[in-house]
């Protein structure tokens, strides 16, 4: 699925942008500070709700502009719109999905699958769990129809259970009810979870391997509590301790994907441009294992590709891109470090992120 038209107002420092992409490949090129990464951070928050910069998105918004809107419409049968529109005093996200105001941010992040590859993905390596738990279970989400059902009820549970803990006296039979509701859709949830990774590493190592050969490096999925256990047994076990702590210590919540070269954590072995070829293997194969199961295909926002790639790895990548047929927003300071990475036959726009007297970007087309 790929956009067709974009429609951003209010973000940042760009001038209003109105922008018909490629279906393909797409350039956006720029000095640093010109607005380039604000431009894939508006298809970000159209498409996820939230920005990858910003912890509020009142921060987004143009200085002196009372809001921001984002619109797009997505390749399809019939054609599908959605929105995106935040004020600048309200904590609230208003969202239009294929014409109905009521949309919800599951919704949105269904219709428009994206997947972002920037300096910060380098987190998937070197950072807590969370963000690792949040790639997995976005993954599963968008092949396991069930999945946000059961991820809701396990977390009400777990929330529950948690505030039992914290309380100063516990009433054993309604904690037994809580843990066996966290317990039942705890192990569903793990269960998707394993389904999901099943499918997904073959396609992972297989990316890999045309992007940077690593023998020896592994991807393991650890549910997060004792596998030789079940979650019902785990959690009466660990009553005790858990209430000491004031929180649930093992489960679904502590999952986790772990990666290793040579039974090494990889973060500690791999060099930053070999660490940002595993980052971007598992991001390119999130889009791959989706087209595979559900025949859509992900759009990908990727800042600064040639950074800490040299000239053949960048080939490599976007060699791999081509094959994927999906739709790309690519940032870069050098477009000569691009331009010249691709196929003949490939649909390529370029675009300028252009300086303005009045301190605001705008999008410049290339011929």
């Amino acid at each position: 699925m790929s956009l067709l038209q974009l429609n951003l107002d209010g973000v940042r420092n760009l001038q209003s942008v109105d922008m018909a992409p490629s279906p393909r490949i797409n350039l956006i090129n720029g000095v640093n500070g010109s607005g380039k990464t604000s431009l894939l951070e508006g298809i970000h928050i159209l498409g996820m709700g939230r920005s990858f910069r910003a912890r509020q998105l009142k921060n987004v918004i143009q200085a002196d502009t009372p809001y921001m809107t984002l619109y797009g419409r997505l390749e399809g049968d019939p054609q599908v719109s959605l929105g995106v529109r935040r004020l600048r005093g309200s904590s609230e996200l208003e969202l239009r999905v294929k014409g109905d105001k009521n949309a919800r941010l599951a919704d949105l992040v269904e219709v428009m699958p994206l997947q972002l590859i920037n300096p910060d993905a380098f987190r998937l390596l070197e950072g807590p769990p969370a963000g690792r738990r949040e790639f997995l279970d976005w993954g599963v989400f968008h092949v396991k129809h069930r999945f946000l059902e059961i991820w809701k009820r396990t977390r009400r549970a777990l929330k529950h259970r948690n505030a039992m803990l914290r309380h100063g006296r516990i009433d054993p039979r309604e904690l037994g009810v809580w843990e066996q509701e966290l317990a039942t859709w705890g192990e569903q949830m793990d269960t998707l979870r394993r389904a999901w990774f099943a499918d997904f590493l073959p396609v992972f190592e297989e990316t890999l391997e045309r992007l940077l050969p690593l023998p020896g490096l592994t991807l393991h999925y650890a549910r997060g509590w004792d596998k030789k256990r079940s979650l019902a047994d785990v959690l009466e076990a660990s009553r005790a301790t858990d209430q000491q702590m004031g929180f649930t210590q093992q489960g679904p919540q502590r999952a986790d994907l772990r990666i290793k070269l040579n039974k090494q954590p990889a973060i500690e072995v791999l060099s930053r441009g070999q660490q940002k070829l595993v980052v971007s293997a598992l991001k390119l194969a999130q889009g791959r294992l989706l087209e595979s199961a559900s025949q859509r295909h992900c759009i990908y926002l990727i800042d600064d590709l040639p950074a800490e790639l040299d000239a053949h790895h960048r080939s490599q990548f976007c060699q791999l891109l081509e094959d994927m047929q999906c739709q790309v927003f690519i940032t870069s300071v050098e477009p000569e470090a691009l331009r010249q990475a691709w196929q003949a036959q490939t649909t390529i726009s370029m675009f300028h992120m252009k300086h303005r007297s009045d301190g605001l970007s705008q999008l410049v087309p290339e011929g």
